[in-house]
């Protein structure tokens, strides 16, 4: 209870502070009120527009993406998965991605499907290709992603096409080197999938899918407000030389756009129309690296992924993804750009 409180108030606070950013965006004149300076009006109005273009054209994709990830974990039983897992690597690799694009489910959602996965017997380099690479290859983030760079389809293939190559390089090391299993608390982790399982027979499926998809939409859509908020602040009020500065060292790029995208931790589902305005000032290549990055590996996945993984195996698969991500965007940039 005293949890749920606690979750309940910091959810409270982050709607408070967002709807005070967005009313004083829209209405700059009650900063003057109160004797405060005000920016130009011209880069409010910049920011206003850029602010509700963003979410505005993420929102469709978010709503998508919570209706489907709900109805995939009350409606469809995850013990076929398992049971199907192939032993081969490279079968591994290919099934893990099928899943992907089977299991619409944005990196939110991915890792507690893992982590019940892994606890009926999937093996931990397919839950971890599954963990990278799902939330990049569905569908939905597909649509979204072209539908962000439609101009630029380019783009749009060579993040998916990055997001298989890291996946395959990354499962291969940890099929390869991890051996064990870095799941912390295992007993407990199935004692509750059994109570989740339980749980769920005996409510309304319909409405339970509902409740879960409205937790689910809050929960993303403030990563979204705020990070289009940051978006838009970073490209209205922070001079243009000093932003195509960044964007032209050919490593910079890219270490500012994959810090950038672990800090707003925005969901794949939406994350492409946030990257979209950085297109006339960051390369290609370091915009990709964004796009693979930050569904891989953000703030919050972290978080979450510490919950279920022991911290040396999250620190190894943070530092590998980091490494891989980095060294063959900028290889790509080379071939492509």
């Amino acid at each position: 209870m005293r949890t749920w409180l606690s979750k309940s108030g910091l959810n409270l606070a982050f709607l408070v502070i967002i709807l005070a950013i967005i009313y004083v965006a829209l209405f700059p004149d009650v900063i003057s009120n109160l004797n405060m300076p005000v920016p130009d009006m011209d880069k409010i109005q910049t920011f206003k527009t850029m602010l509700i273009s963003i979410v505005l054209e993420a929102l469709p994709y978010i709503l998508i993406g919570v209706f489907v990830s709900s109805f995939m974990q009350l409606f469809l039983s995850e013990r076929w998965i398992a049971r199907f897992c192939p032993k081969n690597p490279v079968l591994g690799f290919i099934f893990a991605c099928t899943l992907g694009i089977i299991f619409p489910v944005c990196e939110c959602g991915m890792i507690p499907i893992v982590r019940r996965l892994m606890v009926m017997g999937m093996p931990l380099y397919i839950g971890v290709i599954f963990i990278l690479v799902g939330p990049i290859v569905n569908p939905i983030v597909y649509a979204s992603t072209y539908q962000a760079f439609r101009l630029q389809p380019e783009i749009v293939y060579s993040r998916m096409g990055l997001a298989l190559v890291v996946g395959l390089i990354i499962g291969l090391i940890v099929y390869k080197f991890v051996s064990g299993n870095p799941l912390k608390n295992l007993q407990t982790a199935s004692h509750s999938h059994a109570n989740d399982s339980s749980h769920g027979l005996s409510r309304n499926k319909f409405f339970s899918m509902m409740d879960h998809a409205a937790h689910e939409f809050f929960d993303m859509g403030k990563y979204l407000i705020i990070g289009s908020i940051i978006t838009a602040a970073i490209q209205s009020f922070i001079p243009r030389e000093l932003l195509v500065q960044l964007g032209q060292g050919e490593f910079g790029s890219h270490l500012f756009m994959m810090a950038f995208a672990f800090i707003l931790s925005i969901c794949s589902t939406s994350d492409a129309f946030v990257a979209s305005s950085f297109l006339q000032t960051f390369s290609a290549s370091s915009i990709i690296s964004f796009l693979v990055f930050g569904p891989m590996v953000d703030f919050k996945s972290t978080l979450m992924m510490l919950s279920v993984f022991n911290k040396r195996f999250v620190l190894f698969l943070i530092v590998l993804t980091s490494v891989t991500v980095f060294i063959l965007s900028i290889a790509l940039g080379q071939m492509m750009f």
